[in-house]
């Protein structure tokens, strides 16, 4: 999860492929209208989020079984209330940094349909995990394998994580 540019696409499929689970981007759940009114610069309201999540949720709970990673924003806490309402054992790898690094990041994309100017209402929008909420806070800034064997630390006994779910909420901020 995070505001748009912070590495969620990225980090999302190299996690897949290291977990060898499916990865699905949430920008491919976005409705046609949805992609055109961020694409004009007109951040989406709650109830345009609503469809988007909930076709979000039930493909993580079609995945519950076998585990996967979909990239999402997931700004809010009633966001990631609905993912949690469709896959309960979701966890969130919150990609977290400095808003000035983040509109370089989007000002230096090509070919996405999220403009910089959006940067801001995704800031003003975000909602830090809070109590319940199972995950783990990282730097942006850091390298993508260093963020996915944070994330490997995280939810596998094996490398001293505390299980198969991330933690549940305490310090959460990772390196």
């Amino acid at each position: 999860m995070g505001v748009t540019g912070s590495g969620k696409t990225t980090v999302g499929v190299a996690l897949g492929r290291r977990l060898r689970v499916p990865f699905a981007d949430a920008d491919d759940f976005h409705s046609p209208a949805g992609i055109a009114k961020m694409s004009k610069g007109v951040a989406l309201t709650d109830a345009d989020r609503l469809p988007w999540l909930r076709a979000i949720g039930g493909w993580l709970a079609a995945h519950d079984a076998g585990g996967g990673v979909v990239s999402c924003s997931a700004l809010k806490r009633s966001y990631r209330d609905v993912l949690r309402a469709a896959a309960p054992r979701v966890g969130f790898v919150h990609l977290d940094g400095d808003q000035e690094e983040v509109r370089r990041r989007v000002a230096g994309r090509r070919g996405h349909f999220m403009p910089a100017s959006l940067v801001d209402s995704q800031f003003a929008a975000l909602e830090p995990l809070g109590p319940g909420e199972r995950g783990i806070v990282l730097d942006l800034r850091r390298g993508v394998e260093e963020l996915v064997e944070d994330c490997l630390a995280a939810v596998s006994p094996a490398r001293g994580g505390p299980g198969p779910s991330l933690p549940p909420p305490g310090d959460r901020r990772a390196r």
